[in-house]
């Protein structure tokens, strides 16, 4: 074999070998969740609910898996499927999420099973481009509905996944910058068999072992291939860069109370920061100090 044949076979034997390894350590160790299929269920035919799969990374979207789980498993009891969740009003989705934070999300709940509901079938597209089209579905969620759901091979890249193909590979940019050799690097561990679950296994991994602080790198299945363990701190990786100081907002809020005890609010603008949801009157929130101005109504 020359060395430009071995060279260009490297990359495919280390993205095989780590792939077989994680799919056996995520055969046994799998998380139990109430939206996942575990591979022994695969293995006896179940298939993954594309609905549930769906509302399940909405859902996490930077919120943690254990304050994710009730309200998952209220959602699916009162909207089992995604035709219910359409026929939802606005106000019920709302409440349902109340505690969730992030209300944006919660909006393009309805709005995005609404648009599947309308299509054959009422079926989600089973590819990265056809669910880039629907509401609040951005590219990460795309690759993660699209590999497990449909077991799409997809480069699917959460914080945990970053974390770990950062240490695996040595990755000394600093985030945000690196975020597209992460990608790059990890479509080239993607295998083209169980697809869904290599990309559940590297969000266990990096949950349970690869942890940001104190990993737990003697558990670690890839352990050997791992360049951070390599050069001696795992820790040391990924490498952020430093945050630009934010600047402190000031304002105002106007609590007016009526004779019977009510307070008066107000609805805030559909879009922005807390869009729809009800507050105060508040002022505009500015860094400079100047003479406080209301928001007009």
């Amino acid at each position: 074999m020359t060395a430009a044949a071995a060279a260009s076979k490297g990359p495919k034997l280390l993205g095989e070998d780590v792939a077989g390894t994680l799919l056996a350590w995520y055969s046994e160790h799998c998380r139990d969740l109430p939206w996942r299929i575990s591979p022994a269920d695969l293995a006896k035919g179940a298939r993954p609910d594309p609905y549930r799969v769906w509302l399940s990374e909405i859902m996490l979207q930077q919120t943690t898996v254990e304050a994710v789980k009730p309200y998952f498993r209220k959602f699916v009891r009162q909207w089992p499927d995604v035709a219910a969740l359409a026929a939802a009003t606005d106000e019920d989705i709302m409440k349902a999420w109340a505690g969730l934070g992030y209300y944006t999300r919660a909006r393009n709940l309805k709005k995005c099973a609404s648009r599947v509901a309308a299509l054959p079938g009422r079926l989600f597209p089973d590819n990265e481009a056809g669910l880039r089209d629907l509401p609040g579905v951005g590219p990460y969620t795309a690759a993660a509905i699209a590999a497990i759901a449909f077991d799409r091979p997809a480069a699917v890249v959460d914080a945990n996944v970053e974390r770990v193909v950062a240490r695996l590979f040595a990755v000394r940019t600093p985030l945000p910058e690196a975020k597209a050799e992460i990608r790059a690097r990890l479509a080239r561990l993607v295998p083209g068999k169980r697809p869904g679950d290599f990309a559940q296994a590297m969000m266990d991994l990096g949950a349970t072992v690869c942890t940001p602080r104190r990993p737990r790198c003697s558990n670690c299945p890839i352990r050997e291939t791992c360049a951070a363990i390599r050069d001696g701190d795992p820790e040391l990786l990924p490498v952020r860069a430093a945050k630009a100081e934010k600047p402190q907002r000031r304002g105002a809020a106007f609590v007016a109370v009526r004779g019977d005890g009510a307070v008066l609010l107000r609805r805030r603008a559909e879009r922005g920061l807390l869009g729809g949801m009800t507050e105060v009157p508040t002022t505009t929130w500015q860094a400079k100090t100047s003479p406080a101005r209301p928001c007009p109504p």
